[in-house]
């Protein structure tokens, strides 16, 4: 009767399973969210994130359409011309999420993209995405601006 322990650890012992070292599965997504942060510009100037409460984090599309809408109340502007239009077409790529906004480079300051560029990239980050990946606005009208791979200044 005592044979059969020994037999068990034989028989799991060569069976072909060797321990692996550690694999990394990428990063985790962060779970529920109460809403979505959009970048507006505070009193100094500076990009200030503001939080949306939203019940969900949405996608970039919806986030892109709130901060077109503009700060509201908050106290905080944007460098971002008003527009009817607020729908974006986001096209994500490796590496790169593409974002043609409804204004024209005349309509957004240098802080404005910044604004556009940093509330795109803080959706993909908190759904998962790599922190690695970098945004490109394209405009209305072609411009070289449209050609530049960006990341968001807060999150270097």
């Amino acid at each position: 009767m005592r044979i059969w322990p020994a037999v068990v650890v034989l028989l799991l012992a060569g069976c072909g399973v060797r321990p692996s070292g550690v694999a990394d599965g990428g990063e985790a997504p962060t779970g529920v969210a109460p809403g979505v942060t959009l970048y507006f510009v505070g009193a100094r100037g500076e990009l200030s994130p503001q939080l949306r409460r939203t019940r969900h984090l949405g996608g970039i599309p919806e986030a892109m359409a709130l901060l077109l809408s503009g700060p509201g109340e908050s106290g905080l502007r944007t460098d971002i011309s008003a527009s009817a239009t607020t729908q974006v077409v986001v096209t994500v790529a490796p590496g790169v999420i593409r974002l043609l906004v409804p204004l024209s480079i005349h309509e957004v300051t240098p802080l404005g993209i910044d604004q556009i560029v940093c509330t795109a990239l803080g959706v993909h980050i908190q759904s998962g995405g790599s922190k690695r990946t970098e945004a490109q606005v394209r405009f209305t009208l072609p411009t070289p601006e449209s050609d530049k791979r960006r990341t968001c200044p807060l999150f270097r």
